[in-house]
């Protein structure tokens, strides 16, 4: 498969960086903090890294069946579990993406709805989020590598918005350290799915890196800025916020960001709110590229006319999803879903695999 795919269709091994760090820096740092505090309160720091240790086992998992098969995950099911079953397990494994795309789309319309404007519909703006899905996806791989590059370069401003905070913070709130049980630090790891998940999808554009397997090092490296990133932001946030008030608002960050204040801009959290658009189109665009080739692979369908067919359920679904108890039921199922996927399935593919890799060698 990694024959077939013409030079000028691949992008360079230090994309993967921007790929990874990316998908994994979409709607979580406005809301991930809730999550964690929920379970272990001060000690919500804890599970980032260990989240972030398990993620690097994980991708070191992915990247020793792709470099052996050089194919995709289309084929590492294939050739592990045979055409039909595989084929099946791909099949679920994208209806997945499309539902981890709803949940990304859905979450940010409704920040812009709750913090700029309330009477906006749902429709409208997904509609126009999704044509410009369209319009990237349709470009090609390489558009859709640059479109991540750009989003995690023009939106860097922003980290240098959660220093602020510091100066009001008061980090004797994370004292005492290890004060939560094992099995309270593991349910937070679990709600931290969602905020650290978008480095799987290497399993689907592997065959257009060039040289791939000299890319797993910058995965592992958009993965651990990931981290860093998100211990940076939950301390601060640990260290401004109480206890209490942290696990009844939904934003924090956004509360932050309120409290900065600029000459030529009242409220901060709009410009923030505004920047982040820049930060969700590529997430959703390497979702879709990604629905849209596997399906592609194993039906031998046009990816544009696949491509159109999942945008537009897609922007049914969102609008059925109207209030914020539905989306945060529907935000916790795909959650859910994505903890099995990751943490479970991923180590089960990687024993099937080498089972069915030595088998083949013997034969």
């Amino acid at each position: 498969m990694k024959t077939a795919i013409k030079d000028h269709f691949l992008v360079s091994p230090f994309l993967v960086f921007f790929l990874v760090h990316g998908m994994q820096y979409g709607v979580g740092p406005l809301s991930f903090q809730r999550h964690l505090a929920k379970y272990v309160g001060h000690d919500a720091w804890i599970p980032i890294l260990l989240s972030g240790l398990i993620i690097h086992l994980l991708i070191w998992m992915m990247y020793m069946m792709l470099n052996k098969d050089k194919g995709d995950l289309m084929t590492i099911h294939q050739r592990t579990f045979g055409k039909w079953l595989g084929n099946l397990l791909s099949l679920l494994i994208i209806l997945y993406v499309l539902a981890e795309s709803v949940t990304v789309l859905r979450s940010y319309i409704e920040i812009v709805q709750v913090w700029m404007f309330p009477l906006l519909k749902t429709w409208p703006f997904a509609l126009v989020l999704l044509l410009s899905v369209h319009y990237v996806v349709s470009s090609g791989f390489r558009t859709v590598t640059g479109v991540c590059f750009l989003a995690v370069v023009i939106p860097a401003y922003l980290i240098l918005t959660f220093f602020v905070p510091i100066q009001f913070a008061d980090f004797r709130n994370l004292l005492p350290v290890f004060d939560h049980s094992l099995f309270d630090i593991a349910k937070s790891i679990k709600g931290a799915v969602l905020a650290f998940s978008g480095f799987e999808y290497v399993l689907f554009y592997y065959p257009f890196i060039k040289q791939p397997e000299s890319s797993q090092k910058w995965a592992h490296l958009g993965n651990l800025f990931t981290t860093c990133l998100y211990l940076l932001i939950m301390i601060v946030t640990l260290g401004f916020f109480d206890q209490g008030y942290l696990q009844k608002v939904i934003w924090p960050t956004l509360m932050m960001w309120k409290i900065i204040k600029l000459p030529f801009v009242e409220r901060f959290e709009i410009i923030g709110v505004t920047s982040w658009a820049v930060v969700m189109l590529p997430i959703i665009c390497l979702m879709f590229w990604s629905a849209s080739r596997g399906i592609k692979e194993m039906f031998k369908l046009k990816q544009r006319t696949v491509l159109a067919v999942l945008l537009f359920l897609c922007l049914i679904v969102s609008c059925f999803l109207i209030d914020r108890e539905t989306i945060e039921q529907y935000n916790t199922f795909v959650g859910d879903i994505g903890f099995w996927i990751l943490f479970g399935y991923i180590p089960f593919l990687f024993i099937c695999y080498h089972i069915r890799f030595k088998m083949r060698k013997k034969i």
